[in-house]
């Protein structure tokens, strides 16, 4: 990273804060492990509520947030609901778009582009037949998801492109949606 983006905000992220950042868990790598956690209470039909508050990241427990965020999930009268809130795909759309926003920007930040602007649309495909467990052969989840983001910056458009490519293989959402990733389900009581 060039000496000139020492101190320097871009992208509203503070550079020194990251070169910092990255510093540390080159020299510690276990700085780098993070556990993220939610909790969920079924209300009454699709509705539902998510609470999230706390993690263990950069070695410790982190105490950085008073109040616990919560997402209620629903779903449209079409699907049994009452419009609650968004349903459960849709936030995975919102956590996908959040993420790979999140990463172009600070991989951006980084190389010393200056973002001006960035709007994402996201759409995704799904056949409802899988979740119903009507055909075998169908999906239960997404099929196909697209990615359109509008972006405006100081650099060529090959940088650009290379930017975007780095962020959709390194935003940690959109690599949990393109590997399997090993997910277990107990019962506790």
């Amino acid at each position: 990273m060039s000496q000139q983006l020492m101190n320097q905000t871009m992208n509203g992220l503070n550079v020194d804060t990251l070169v910092v950042t990255v510093d540390a868990i080159k020299q510690t790598p276990s700085l780098a492990q993070f556990e993220f956690r939610a909790t969920n209470q079924w209300i009454n039909g699709g509705e539902n509520r998510s609470r999230i508050k706390e993690f263990y990241g950069a070695g410790q427990e982190d105490e950085s947030r008073t109040e616990a965020f919560e997402f209620t999930n629903g779903e449209p009268p079409v699907l049994l609901g009452a419009n609650e809130g968004a349903n459960p795909v849709e936030y995975l759309l919102h956590a996908l778009a959040g993420c790979v926003t999140t990463t172009t920007v600070v991989h951006a930040a980084a190389r010393g582009i200056q973002i001006d602007s960035i709007s994402t649309k996201l759409v995704g495909q799904i056949d409802l037949q899988g979740f119903l467990g009507l055909n075998d052969s169908v999906p239960v989840g997404y099929e196909t998801i697209q990615i359109e983001m509008d972006i405006k910056a100081d650099c060529s458009d090959e940088e650009l492109n290379e930017l975007l490519s780095f962020a959709k293989d390194h935003s940690p959402v959109c690599n949990t949606v393109c590997r399997p990733v090993p997910v277990t389900l107990k019962r506790v009581s």
